[in-house]
């Protein structure tokens, strides 16, 4: 029972590592889309807009699952190979950057139009104004909703089993699976409970120091 308990522990372990780079690079990935289309959504140029709305558009009406599939399956129709992983951090990456992009422009609308149009009068350009005056101030209003993103990725990032990539909820099949082992079925579900809880109560509590740090000094 004990060595079974061990290779149980070291199995979600595993599995729980996975979850967690995968998140994290995803998320990367996921940001720089969000700020990509955030550009684009405030872009003076019509075409930029209308694609960033596009994308947004698609990501968020379609579900991640499908979205998975696609790459997984249909791009090596095409020609276009990578390994599992790969496609999964895409996938996530992807899906999620168009909700971020959503946060964002929610944030930068809601700073006061006034602040633009004093960037403009004393000379700044659009990217300039952007960069150093409207960006800044809407960190500290996304920073909640982009942890609430960053959690719920955590738990979206188990359906990258469906292509193969074996973290915690894969781990956890494969255990469950295991009749050889007789893993105690109940012991494995608490443990992914667990190992989630974890995962979701650290990732919580560093965006809570983020936006410690980015509040502004009154």
């Amino acid at each position: 029972m004990f060595d079974n308990f061990d290779l149980m522990v070291a199995a979600l372990g595993a599995g729980a590592w996975t979850t967690v780079w995968v998140t994290l690079v995803s998320f990367a990935i996921a940001l720089v889309i969000g700020m990509v289309l955030v550009v684009m959504h405030v872009s003076p140029a019509w075409p930029a807009r209308w694609a960033a709305n596009a994308y947004t558009q698609l990501f968020r009406n379609v579900p991640l699952l499908a979205v998975l599939f696609i790459l997984f399956f249909g791009l090596p129709q095409v020609g276009i190979k990578a390994d599992n992983w790969v496609w999964a951090l895409l996938g996530l990456g992807m899906y999620t950057g168009a909700f971020v992009g959503e946060t964002l422009r929610s944030g930068i609308n809601s700073i006061p139009l006034g602040q633009a149009e004093a960037a403009r009068a004393i000379g700044l350009t659009f990217s300039q104004s952007l960069r150093s005056i409207i960006l800044p101030q809407s960190i500290r209003v996304v920073i909640p909703p982009l942890g609430s993103l960053l959690i719920a990725l955590v738990k979206n990032s188990a359906l990258v089993l469906a292509i193969g990539v074996t973290e915690l909820t894969a781990q956890a099949r494969r255990l469950i699976e295991d009749n050889e082992s007789r893993f105690d079925l109940w012991g494995v579900i608490i443990g992914v409970t667990v190992s989630y809880l974890l995962i979701a109560f650290v990732l919580s509590y560093l965006v809570r120091i983020a936006e410690k740090r980015t509040a502004f000094v009154r």
